[in-house]
């Protein structure tokens, strides 16, 4: 487990201090990642007493970040963790005008009534000319090279790690461990239809320290460095749900690769990173979608399968095969020869092969010279309601999922193989 995995683990048991450390740690490796400092400066906030200070500079710092990323829900988050800092530092104003801008970003963040409530407290039980009242404020921090210390370090440490290289070759013994500088580190990707390719470029890295950890919405590496330090690489979230049980890593001398799998084939990843979080509940999704398109191809394809029970006084109807139908062209209309001997049976009997049905030949008839929102809306009410509703309004089908709706007396159950 990296330093931001812990962290993160110390942030939800409430271990605050221990938290900051990891954090500080996980920093100190990846300067430019965001969500790290927002983290640090929850657990600078919760910790007791709480540091406002340190809180402010971390929350200031991801919100330039962000902005350079073009990240709107990382800058929200870093803003609102910028403003929670300004109250605590009693600047409630420029709170206020904070909690103003995570408003605009977000509109749905539910913790905005509360605090505004504070702040309005808060202003109403000062002077008017209560310096607390002004707006100093902006809403793009000025601060200076952001990270600069971190990459100071990351540069003495680099520097280092090639005068030990150059010792070692110099006495003639091969270098061991890692043998690029972790300012040099850098990663690579490249993308195909089925999967997503990461390259991180490193020399040397040991095959047994070495943690890589591949969750569908996640990556992160993690391996010891010469200097005693750890090196920490982590995306969170990925811009989409990824395949983790197919999803595969190697370590060879010069680089680490990772094959990510797509959970939606075909789909582009515009970055490897994207702004909203993904849960169990969007795979599920993801998964239910594949799902539907499988269902989908085997009703179209399916050759025999079982009728559905029904209320029909003319028997069961097996709406599997009418489905397959509803895809075919109908027949030719009949030569002018045969015209007149077909007269009486035009318009019903050229669909039908079923027994002479009415209602499959009236189904067939009314598919075939239908538009293609009256298709959709048979298609997706037929396959959502498990063939037992047939709709051809696609205003009303398109607005969601179609319920089962089993005959009277009768109760709709999952298949359970």
């Amino acid at each position: 487990m990296d330093h931001a995995a812990r962290g993160a683990a110390a942030l939800n048991a409430g271990n605050y201090n221990e938290a900051i450390t990891h954090y500080t740690k996980a920093i100190a490796s990846s300067p430019q990642a965001v969500i790290y400092y927002i983290k640090r400066a929850t657990a600078y906030q919760r910790s007791a007493p709480p540091d406002h200070t340190s809180a402010l500079r971390d929350a200031e710092t991801a919100v330039v970040l962000a902005d350079k990323r073009g990240k709107r829900e990382l800058i929200a988050q870093a803003q609102l963790r910028r403003a929670v800092a300004l109250f605590g530092l009693d600047q409630w104003a420029n709170a206020g005008f904070c909690f103003g801008v995570v408003r605009k970003l977000n509109e749905k963040e539910t913790s905005l009534g509360i605090w505004d409530s504070k702040v309005k407290t808060k202003l109403q039980g000062i002077a008017e000319h209560d310096e607390r009242r002004e707006i100093t404020v902006k809403e793009l921090p000025d601060l200076p090279e952001v990270g600069q210390q971190e990459n100071k370090e990351e540069k003495t440490h680099g520097k280092s790690a090639e005068v030990e290289e150059k010792a070692s070759v110099a006495e003639g013994k091969k270098p061991e461990g890692v043998q690029t500088p972790a300012n040099k580190i850098r990663h690579e990707w490249y993308q195909t239809t089925d999967n997503v390719v990461i390259t991180l470029l490193a020399k040397g890295v040991p095959k047994d320290k070495a943690v890589i950890d591949i969750q569908e919405g996640s990556v992160s590496i993690s391996f010891p460095l010469p200097n005693s330090s750890t090196f920490d690489f982590s995306l969170e979230p990925l811009f989409a749900p990824i395949n983790s049980a197919t999803s595969t890593s190697a370590i060879m001398s010069t680089k680490i690769e990772i094959i990510l799998k797509k959970a939606t084939p075909g789909q582009k990843w515009p970055s490897l990173e994207g702004s909203h979080p993904i849960n169990g509940k969007e795979i599920e999704s993801q998964d239910q979608s594949n799902a539907s398109e499988s269902v989908k191809r085997a009703v179209l394809n399916s050759a025999s399968a079982p009728a559905y029970p029904t209320s029909s006084r003319s028997g069961p109807k097996n709406w599997d095969k009418l489905a397959t139908d509803l895809t075919k062209k109908p027949k030719k209309a009949a030569t002018e020869g045969d015209k007149d001997s077909k007269e009486e049976d035009d318009g019903i009997d050229e669909f039908d092969d079923e027994g002479g049905d009415p209602v499959n030949g009236f189904f067939k008839k009314l598919y075939a010279g239908a538009d293609p929102d009256t298709r959709r809306a048979m298609m997706k009410s037929y396959q959502e309601s498990n063939g037992t509703a047939l709709s051809t309004n696609w205003s009303e089908v398109g607005k969601g999922k179609v319920e089962t709706s089993p005959p009277d007396g009768m109760e709709a159950k999952k298949w359970e193989a």
